[in-house]
């Protein structure tokens, strides 16, 4: 593979800016960070050949090397921040989720209503089943509230 230094100077340039758009587009971090690993084993394939291939009397500049490379470095840490977020996303929503059993909820249609048994929490969403088998999104609109007590004594 012959790469002369300006074309290979764009084409790690072209990489970078695939690696940044690839991993802004996809589902899930870890799909992300494969994705990103595999571009930077690329990267450091093309800078390789790059170095092999380049004009002796005109080597590439050492800055220009540097830069490409704190570029995919910077990629890489914005995947590691996307992952734990992400773990910090699923925890807030495990604890929010156990926080509703035992409370009523009411649809956003307010044609379904029960007390709270169990959530289950996805990716987008929460589903939350009452204790007559009704499941219900928990979605704008949707009511939770504290479960009606039955104390029927009155006070004088």
């Amino acid at each position: 593979m012959a790469v002369d230094g300006t074309s290979a100077t764009t084409s790690a340039t072209s990489a970078a800016t695939t690696t940044k758009t690839t991993t802004s587009t996809s589902s899930t971090s870890s799909q992300a960070a494969a994705k990103a690993s595999l571009d930077y084993d690329s990267f450091l394939t093309l800078l390789i050949a790059q170095m092999k291939n380049q004009d002796p009397t005109e080597p590439m500049d050492a800055t220009e090397q540097i830069a490409q490379l704190a570029t995919f470095s910077q990629v890489e840490q914005s995947i590691q921040t996307n992952s734990n977020l992400e773990t910090l996303i699923t925890g807030n929503a495990l604890t929010n989720a156990s926080s509703y059993i035992g409370k009523t909820i009411t649809s956003a249609d307010e044609k379904t209503s029960g007390v709270i048994a169990s959530v289950r929490v996805y990716s987008d969403t929460m589903v939350a089943t009452t204790t007559e088998g009704k499941d219900i999104p928990i979605t704008v609109g949707v009511r939770v509230g504290t479960k009606p007590t039955t104390d029927t004594t009155t006070g004088s």
